[in-house]
């Protein structure tokens, strides 16, 4: 494991109701290496851990044990105010749900995480309308979400996630909301820019038809993960 690696993680382990009879373990122990670059799918069903996972890859939550450096940085050991400029300046985040402002146009949608940054306006405005525009959405930048389809808002949420130029992009079912053809074209938006802005991609998904696409298949099976197909049940 290089001590470069974007993502080094050991012995990760998540367990809810700690010390009383219903104990629960979710993550037995996940040991993880992503390298700068790659682009990087998580399979799995629901209820097999991968969203527990995905929610400590992204610091939205801490393991129970184990270690965990993201870009070099020791994320499991971080104080609670450090995850939070962690999350904004290193992580990406892609979700199903959008969760774009719904009273702010798709240019003011893309801005915010600079706002959080401090970047200045005119700064702002320029790197949000140039990356409206790679994702094919610059005519639209005035548009509320509610004046968008399911395609379009999922565009400003990848390039709302692309402002503060990441370590990685972590994609949460991206295309669960969307339909077949809509879903395609927002694979292709992520093979762009993982070819072209050589940007680290990590996927989470249950589709295996997904994340047949990307150039490493990990898949999640009762808490543990295994590179390229689960064992056998």
């Amino acid at each position: 494991m290089s001590e470069s690696s974007l993502i080094r993680m050991r012995n990760i382990r998540k367990s809810y109701y700690i010390g009383e009879p219903n104990e629960l373990e979710i993550l037995h122990g996940i040991d993880l290496t992503i390298e700068s670059g790659q682009f990087v799918s998580i399979v799995g069903q629901s209820g097999s851990g991968k969203s527990t996972l995905m929610n400590i890859i992204g610091a939205l939550d801490r393991p129970t044990e184990g270690s965990y450096f993201l870009n070099g940085l020791n994320i499991a050991e971080a104080g609670d105010g450090d995850l939070s400029g962690i999350r904004n300046r290193l992580i990406g985040f892609v979700f199903q749900t959008f969760n774009l402002l719904g009273r702010s146009s798709a240019l003011r949608n893309v801005e915010l995480p600079m706002l959080y940054a401090g970047t200045p306006a005119k700064e702002r405005r320029e790197r949000a309308e140039y990356l409206l525009d790679l994702v094919g959405m610059k005519d639209r930048m005035n548009h509320q979400p509610n004046e968008l389809s399911g395609g379009q808002k999922q565009r400003v949420a990848i390039a709302r996630a692309m402002v503060n130029d990441p370590a990685i992009i972590l994609a949460d079912e991206p295309t669960g909301a969307l339909d077949t053809a809509t879903g395609h074209m927002v694979m292709d938006i992520f093979h762009r820019l993982h070819e072209e802005s050589k940007k680290t991609i990590l996927l989470i998904t249950h589709n295996p038809e997904l994340a047949d696409q990307t150039e490493r298949k990990l898949t999640m099976q009762d808490g543990y993960l295994f590179e390229g197909e689960a064992a056998s049940q």
